[in-house]
């Protein structure tokens, strides 16, 4: 698990507006969260992952337990997720959100860099933002 807990800096982002877009964001929070270079921090407590996001609009906290249902607030509504591991590298999240809205984020782990892909069922966009470990 070391390979994937630790704190991250994002430097790059691809097809975020496209994909916030196609999700139905509007104008300005889009604009804003396209703008944001948000920090990550992945650690484990017990038996659980906690997930920090951080920018400058908000802080959000998810603890889970893989492969346990759980709930996560997000500014759009409550999404109800699901996370596992893939192998030693990769964690993907499987979220269900506001009027039934299918999406998934896999995180991938490679040395010093984690790179997030954002998918969903209401836009064929596909999204990415990229982390180096601090």
């Amino acid at each position: 698990m070391s390979r994937i807990e630790g704190k991250y800096t994002n430097y790059k982002n691809e097809n975020l507006d496209e994909y916030f877009k196609g999700l139905g964001v509007p104008y300005v929070p889009r604009k804003m969260m396209c703008a944001s270079h948000p920090s990550l921090e992945i650690s484990k407590e017990e038996n659980a992952f906690v997930v920090t996001v951080s920018s400058l609009m908000r802080t959000s906290v998810s603890k889970f337990k893989l492969g346990e249902d759980y709930e996560e607030e997000m500014p759009g509504g409550t999404l109800k997720n699901i996370t596992t591991l893939e192998g030693d590298n990769k964690m993907i999240t499987k979220s269900v959100g506001p009027g039934e809205v299918k999406s998934t984020r896999e995180y991938d782990f490679k040395d010093d860099e984690c790179i997030i892909t954002y998918t969903t069922d209401k836009t064929p966009a596909i999204a990415k933002r990229y982390y180096k470990k601090n």
